[in-house]
């Protein structure tokens, strides 16, 4: 064998076993989230809307597992250029055992797999805001479309190493700006385009039909965020230790703060408040879980817990009809964790981050973040306007009043939930 061979096969990257498991259970992990997310969301519709609801989440995992592998994975992780990727990866071309980019001990299919979970549940995550009123095949339009015009885009700016925001040096560990924040832009833009539900512009009540079905949703999301935080340092090794050990806390931390929050202001804990703080939690500290502290992550979830809170007590007098509080959970959360990882960043966690403000880093991590965040918002928020405009043209957005008095489940999809 030539001497120069030799050494051009040792320093060959090489799948790691230990890696390769844990990435693998990771995108378990980050699958099991979206019937979660189903549970989750479905607990608080009501019961007439229990089984659409459900299928919002669920028809993404079908759908979009067969759209990542054809072309979406291309489009997010292709060579392309700053903005987008190209078409050299259609069809998984070269995408098998041996490592790749962003995969340098694993296989790159399951780099592939890994981030093709993430590519399901953030558009489902949009659904919630417009449950008890969207068609059915317009959300199925909405969820092709957009997730591959805004999501694949956004993912390889921020994710790619060709992609512009990842050059600039913005921080998102997993999924802050790219899930959260841009997911919660598209819910705005919906919910202002579908409009009130008829009871809800009524000033009537509308109720959660099965809030223990939510709180399952709640544990399910708990557990899976551990995939969804600590794979995403793709390895099993000390950075993944640590966004697992600060997911936690950062959703434990937000939870109490959100439930000490309501008992103060209104008199009594609930259930909901706590499941609805504790998934505030798993958002804010998503972008943060491998560049921040332990101490660094209960700070962000307590302030999280609080902040959150509060918007959605806004919301609610605003009048907004965001039926699952998607932008009070999953927007103020997604875009507060992603500013306080500018603050709370340091190197002393992850040699690949940055010191943030607390850490002498000064103001330009923070600066960093806005710009990550002012982008998304500005980019997602004019091309959902125009794909659900499109999509409002072909099929519309919006079943009519009698199918919404009778429910989602019996409109859209001939069935109901609950039969005793």
């Amino acid at each position: 064998m030539l001497p120069g061979l030799a050494v051009a096969q040792e320093s060959a990257p090489k799948i790691d076993t230990g890696d390769t498991a844990w990435v693998l259970i990771s995108s378990a992990l980050v699958l099991f989230m979206t019937p979660g997310l189903a549970f989750f969301y479905g607990g608080m519709v009501r019961k007439k809307n229990i089984l659409g609801t459900l299928m919002h989440s669920f028809i993404a995992m079908g759908i979009l597992s067969i759209v990542w592998a054809v072309i979406g994975f291309s489009l997010a992780f292709g060579t392309g250029n700053g903005i987008i990727g190209d078409f050299s990866l259609v069809g998984l071309a070269g995408v098998g055992a041996d490592p790749g980019p962003n995969a340098a001990t694993i296989p790159y299919a399951l780099f592939m797999v890994f981030q093709g979970m993430f590519f399901i549940i953030t558009p489902a995550l949009f659904s919630g805001a417009i449950a008890e009123r969207v068609k059915f095949s317009a959300y199925l339009l909405i969820l092709v479309l957009w997730a591959l015009i805004v999501y694949a885009p956004l993912c390889h700016m921020v994710w790619a190493p060709e992609g512009w925001l990842f050059k600039d040096g913005a921080l998102d560990f997993a999924g802050g700006t790219v899930v959260h924040v841009s997911a919660a832009t598209a819910a705005a833009v919906l919910v202002f385009m579908l409009g009130k539900r008829k009871e809800f512009a009524k000033g009537e009540a509308i109720l959660p039909h099965n809030l223990p079905l939510s709180v399952l949703g709640t544990g399910i999301l708990w557990f899976g965020w551990f995939g969804f935080n600590a794979g995403s340092a793709l390895g099993a090794n000390g950075v993944a230790v640590n966004a697992f050990v600060t997911t936690n806390l950062g959703a434990a931390g937000a939870a109490m703060g959100w439930t000490f929050y309501e008992w103060f202001h209104r008199g009594k804990p609930t259930t909901l408040g706590f499941i609805s703080g504790a998934v505030a939690g798993l958002v804010v500290i998503t972008p943060a879980c491998g560049f921040v502290t332990p101490m660094g992550a209960i700070a962000m979830g307590l302030i999280g817990g609080v902040v959150c809170y509060n918007a959605v007590q806004l919301r609610a007098k605003l009048k907004i009809d965001d039926s699952l509080d998607v932008l009070g959970v999953h927007g103020v959360g997604g875009a507060l964790g992603a500013l306080l990882t500018g603050v709370f960043a340091t190197t002393a966690v992850n040699s690949a981050g940055k010191d943030g403000l607390l850490y002498g880093g000064g103001m330009e991590p923070v600066l960093k973040q806005i710009v990550a965040v002012g982008f998304t918002i500005v980019m997602v928020t004019v091309l959902t306007f125009v794909i659900a405009k499109v999509v409002d043209l072909l099929v519309g957005l919006r079943v009519d009043e009698e199918a919404e008095q009778e429910g989602l489940d019996l409109s859209q999809h001939d069935e109901v939930g609950y039969n005793f």
